[in-house]
């Protein structure tokens, strides 16, 4: 049996959605130990979620050398003394943008491997599984040390409840501030509430869209389909100057794994597939018949977006009033 640390990131004072999939990677076949560290300080309201997703402990992590939620640098040390403390085999989390920044310090500080945006997991064999070439290979690494970390893409293992037992503890990490880096303010770019890596369900414009206007068309269907939901845009698109570079989905963009992805006038180009290809459904509206993209989609639509999406929330409203 494995002892394995997940990093629970709280938003609102909610845990992600997307942590789970982690937890559910953590859990194996059952037969691990998985703590949940949890940063902030309400972690009471995060305690029961966090039991129906099979943390057996979750560790409440207090810093004595300074304010972790101003210092990356001090956090990635707090965390890596609780993996010392709890002698974890391994430590998970997001691919976000917190949990790519925390596990490269760590790793780098205390010399152990590191694999960054994971797509499955075997914790048993400890080999994990990764897309490479623009998402052309996937690749099966197995790890030797005794100690790694991993970041998991969101949504790439789909979660599943595994209730258990938990205690909650306290530990009093002693780490010292380096003061290297302190975050003094905080922005959100452009492009809606929900992270695009992290969302459940994306709708994406391409060039047809042909206004930075016409995106409202596309907020207006994605209210609608739920609160995990997120707008995307294709390069073209972008450089077209329709969205902000945040907006953009594929190589030279952001990956993403939704659950559904619902593509709006996308030829399906090698680049913008690369950064969508894991998603898990895939729906494709062009009015091309011979478009890349319906090769390559689980559902397709032969039409004209400005005519299906509106159709599509219209449908969602009825439904949901």
């Amino acid at each position: 049996m494995a002892k394995v640390g997940v990093l629970i990131e709280i938003e609102n004072g909610e845990v992600k959605e997307t942590e789970f999939s982690v937890l559910t990677a953590a859990c194996g076949d059952g037969g691990n130990e998985v703590f949940a560290i949890v940063t902030p300080e309400n972690t009471d309201a995060a305690a029961s979620v966090l039991a129906e997703y099979g943390a057996n402990k979750i560790v409440h992590v207090v810093s004595q050398g300074g304010d972790i939620k101003v210092s990356p640098d001090l956090e990635a040390r707090v965390l890596a003394e609780a993996v010392k403390k709890f002698e974890l085999d391994m430590l998970l989390g997001l691919a976000s943008a917190k949990g790519r920044d925390l596990f490269a310090r760590m790793a780098a500080f205390m010399d152990v491997p590191l694999v960054s945006d994971c797509t499955g997991i075997d914790l048993d064999t400890k080999t994990v599984r990764k897309s490479h070439f623009s998402g052309k290979t996937v690749a099966t690494l197995k790890l030797e040390s005794e100690l790694f970390l991993c970041t998991i893409r969101p949504n790439a293992i789909e979660a599943r409840k595994t209730p258990v037992q938990t205690q909650t503890v306290i530990f009093e990490a002693l780490a010292a501030d380096p003061g290297l880096t302190k975050i003094i303010d905080v922005k959100e770019s452009a492009g809606g509430n929900v992270d695009l890596t992290e969302a459940s369900i994306i709708i994406t414009g391409g060039r047809p869209i042909d206004s930075s206007e016409n995106y409202k068309m596309l907020d207006e269907c994605a209210a609608q389909l739920g609160e995990s939901t997120a707008v995307g845009a294709s390069r073209a698109a972008v450089d077209a100057g329709f969205a902000p570079h945040s907006m953009q989905v594929g190589q030279t963009g952001k990956t993403v794994s939704p659950k559904l992805y619902i593509g709006c006038g996308l030829s399906g180009s090698v680049q913008h597939f690369a950064g969508m290809k894991t998603s898990k459904v895939i729906v494709a509206i062009n009015t091309d018949k011979d478009a890349p993209i319906f090769a390559k989609c689980d559902y397709g639509i032969i039409a004209d977006m400005f005519d299906v999406v509106p159709m599509l929330t219209q449908v969602l409203k009825e439904q949901g009033e």
